[in-house]
């Protein structure tokens, strides 16, 4: 009985995360760039930190040097801006203000992404829905939301989120998700671990998630070995 309740429990964890956050700012007040290529640049306008959807599009990466970038923004008419973290600071400010009334607990990870605990909620994903909506409505900025019942989990479902619907749910043992996400993707990952992981054969979440214990320690250590287990739920 106590593992079926277990596995039938909700997910607590929510990591709303506000997309393009620095492009979302500048747009709110200059709603003339929606749907426009923009990007921010970093300190003294050095490479690129922040880009919407148009300027990905157009094969800007993230960190690009500017001076590399440059040919492609004249010639494709990217808005460029220069860093603004007073703004910044202060509409991440008013995102989790917003984001206070519907969670008792608060965890700011970064200036975009926050971790929320939902464990006294009923329905946590139309919860979520609600939530995305009034901070969209009371601060102009757009939200994906993630929840799982880890923080990995739920950072992983965020990056699903970032790709249509908005906010997901990924319980431990969904397959399907996990399979869907290449592993360099994994919160804590990175490029450099997942050449390591690839190496010894894996190459998505899923794979991470059902690779044996001793593999994943010899490659990443107990770091990498707590996110083993948290993808596992």
């Amino acid at each position: 009985m106590g593992r079926r309740h277990q596995r039938d429990t909700p997910p607590v964890i929510a990591l709303a995360d506000c997309n393009n956050f620095y492009v979302s700012c500048e747009r709110v007040f200059q709603p003339s760039l929606e749907a426009r290529p923009v990007i921010v640049l970093s300190n003294n306008d050095g490479c690129a930190v922040a880009r919407s959807n148009e300027a990905k599009a157009l094969g800007i990466a993230m960190g690009a040097p500017y001076f590399q970038i440059r040919q492609t923004c004249e010639s494709n008419g990217v808005i460029v801006f220069s860093s603004n973290y007073e703004l910044y600071g202060d509409m991440s400010r008013r995102v989790v203000s917003a984001m206070a009334r519907f969670a008792p607990e608060i965890e700011v990870y970064s200036i975009d992404e926050s971790f929320l605990d939902l464990h006294a909620v009923t329905d946590p994903l139309s919860h979520a829905h609600d939530m995305r909506t009034i901070v969209h409505r009371w601060t102009g900025i757009p939200i994906s939301v993630g929840l799982g019942p880890t923080k990995t989990l739920a950072k992983l479902a965020n990056r699903l989120a970032k790709k249509g619907p908005g906010c997901v749910t990924v319980k431990a043992g969904d397959r399907e998700a996990l399979a869907g996400v290449e592993v360099e993707g994994v919160w804590g990952v990175g490029r450099r671990l997942g050449i390591r992981l690839r190496r010894v054969g894996v190459k998505t979440a899923l794979d991470l998630a059902l690779a044996p214990t001793p593999t994943v320690r010899s490659v990443g250590g107990v770091t990498l070995e707590r996110t083993h287990r948290e993808l596992g739920g």
